[in-house]
């Protein structure tokens, strides 16, 4: 007997992004607005001459969280702050902070806890409000992509 098909909920404004000790849950582009992109495969093989093959952990944890905000969002103010201290804070002193995202009806969770603005965004002005995007780097990246809950009837 087939397993019955049930209703799962998404909803982009249940994605909780923290950064140091911002909440950013508000003023996000439209469509895309959350990247997650992890620097290297977890694993490289090899192949021996007589066609061995060898696997090996990269031990890369390193990733990028590109946070994508509307030109006109009051986040925008927060991560300049974040971005200059980076910049300009000596030895980093307060710019290395944790960066968490949950999905808060689902079990996906990215995070890590020694992050930092890699640079200021580039910018660009039009008619309308424009994506301004905020690429953070991450040390070491723990994940969980899980599913999401199933809708109550």
């Amino acid at each position: 007997m087939a397993a019955k098909k049930g209703v799962k909920v998404y909803n982009a404004d249940e994605v909780t992004i923290v950064f140091g000790a911002s909440i950013l849950d508000s003023g996000f582009a439209d469509g895309e607005f959350l990247r997650v992109e992890q620097d290297t495969d977890d694993t490289e093989d090899f192949v021996g001459t007589d066609g061995e093959v060898t696997i090996s952990r990269t031990n890369d944890r390193r990733a990028t969280m590109t946070v994508v905000l509307m030109q006109t969002s009051s986040g925008n103010d927060e991560m300049t702050v974040y971005s200059n201290l980076t910049r300009n804070s000596p030895n980093f002193t307060g710019a290395i902070l944790p960066m968490a995202v949950k999905d808060q009806n689902g079990r996906t969770l990215h995070e890590g806890t020694h992050c930092w603005v890699a640079k200021a965004p580039d910018r660009s002005f039009d008619r309308g409000p424009q994506s301004v995007e905020w690429k953070i780097r991450v040390a070491h990246l723990d994940r969980v992509d899980g599913g999401n809950n199933d809708a109550i009837a």
